[in-house]
């Protein structure tokens, strides 16, 4: 450890400011056998709630093997199945894609600020099968079909106009085609759980948290609650 990291910081943000969580509560009466169904309860409401804009965005973090490094980013949560949680993306060239090759864990968080909730979710990744992706894909606006083929995704580009001169080259290509196909490249993965916790916010930080383990997807699960 540096000396200068051994000193005490001044802050360049600092929030001191404290928020109660005070709407709701979590106890073992609510919890289902089966979290995917405690799930899809919660997020119907967070889709019910009008304050609640976009409940479908997830933070999806990944690593990196043998460095370890983990990388995280915004993505918008797809189909949700009894086998996992699915999303679709570039699967050739990304982060994201090239940190599953190497390491299949990964780990997705739902966080519903009015409701004052939010569920973690760890678990083993797989692609879903093409049909499945090429499903998706149809119902995907023409724009963003274009878009999927224009765009190498994380690939360095020297500026915007390389962007838009791949984006109109693409349009051309596809200008006779009512149904543009999807790439081979692009297409849906699927996250099993393993580990799905439930957090319920509440007064001076003592939130109910209940988290369910499995070790294995064949295996039943187990579900304790946890301190804040």
């Amino acid at each position: 450890m540096t000396k200068q990291a051994e000193e005490t910081q001044k802050p360049i943000i600092f929030a001191p400011e404290t928020y109660q969580y005070d709407k709701f509560t979590l106890n073992e009466k609510q919890l289902t056998d089966d979290p995917i169904d405690l799930f899809t309860k919660w997020f119907n409401e967070a889709k019910e709630d009008p304050r609640e804009t976009l409940p479908e965005a997830i933070t999806f973090s990944s690593a990196e093997l043998p460095s370890g490094r983990v990388s995280s980013r915004i993505l918008l949560f797809k189909e949700l199945d009894h086998r996992g949680f699915t999303i679709y993306s570039n699967w050739g060239t990304s982060r994201k894609a090239h940190d599953i090759a190497t390491n299949p864990n990964a780990a997705i968080v739902f966080f519903w600020k009015d409701l004052q909730r939010q569920v973690r979710v760890e678990g083993i990744t797989e692609h879903v099968n093409r049909e499945t992706s090429e499903r998706y894909f149809k119902t995907r606006p023409r724009g963003s079909k274009i878009g999927a083929w224009a765009s190498r995704q994380s690939d360095v580009i020297k500026n915007r106009e390389e962007l838009d001169e791949l984006t109109q080259k693409n349009t051309e290509r596809f200008k006779d085609d009512e149904d543009i196909p999807c790439p081979d490249y692009w297409g849906g993965l699927r996250i099993v759980p393993l580990e799905i916790e439930f957090w319920q916010g509440r007064p001076s930080r003592l939130h109910d948290r209940f988290v369910y383990r499995r070790k294995t997807e064949n295996d039943p699960w187990k579900v304790v609650r946890l301190a804040p």
